[in-house]
């Protein structure tokens, strides 16, 4: 653990006595690459959305089409910038649970920087994320998928296959976040 990180440690540990430090073990390897692949699941989906947003076409037609290619760009573009970001975003937030960020809030953030972060306020939310997400990615899976595709106006062909390639590395999202939540919690919760 470098020296740094069990300084801040120190510094914001405000339920440790005096002198001491409580360490937390860092990350195993296998976590790291776990929450890097959760982080970059969102990535392919929201550059096709994003392209999307800005008019390119990407197989829709008919309704489906027509509702959105109105609003582009325009309102249309925003919602597609805008929700790609907030996906990325959280995605994002399952790097925190391996990095030194996710214990110590960095100082740089007002009212809360440098306090340490209470393991269950990360843990909670990122498990019953975990939990939404491998539920709607198993959905969407074993059957979803398959009936949107089959709407007359969803793309078809090359359109089909790159929107599932895009979208496909979601389903791992919501399985990577639980296994990196369990370390986290195995490491700031049970370990002493």
């Amino acid at each position: 653990m470098s020296k740094l990180m069990i300084k801040a440690q120190r510094g914001a540990d405000r339920t440790a006595p005096a002198g001491t430090a409580r360490v937390v073990p860092p990350a195993p390897r296998w976590a790291k690459l776990a929450a890097k692949a959760a982080a970059l699941s969102t990535v392919p989906s929201g550059l096709w959305r994003i392209a999307f947003g800005f008019g390119v076409p990407v197989g829709f037609t008919g309704a489906t089409y027509s509702a959105f290619a109105a609003h582009q760009p325009g309102w249309g573009t925003v919602y597609c910038v805008l929700l790609s970001a907030l996906a990325e975003g959280l995605a994002f937030l399952t790097v925190g649970l391996v990095r030194p960020w996710g214990q110590v809030v960095p100082r740089w953030i007002p009212l809360i920087g440098g306090r340490r972060v209470r393991p269950l306020l990360a843990v909670v939310p990122a498990l019953l994320g975990s939990l939404v997400l491998t539920r709607v990615g198993l959905l969407a899976l074993f059957g979803g998928w398959a009936r949107n595709l089959a709407e007359p106006d969803s793309p078809h062909g090359l359109g089909g296959l790159v929107m599932t390639l895009a979208y496909l590395p979601l389903v791992i999202w919501g399985p990577l976040l639980g296994a990196v939540a369990l370390d986290y919690a195995r490491r700031t919760l049970w370990v002493r």
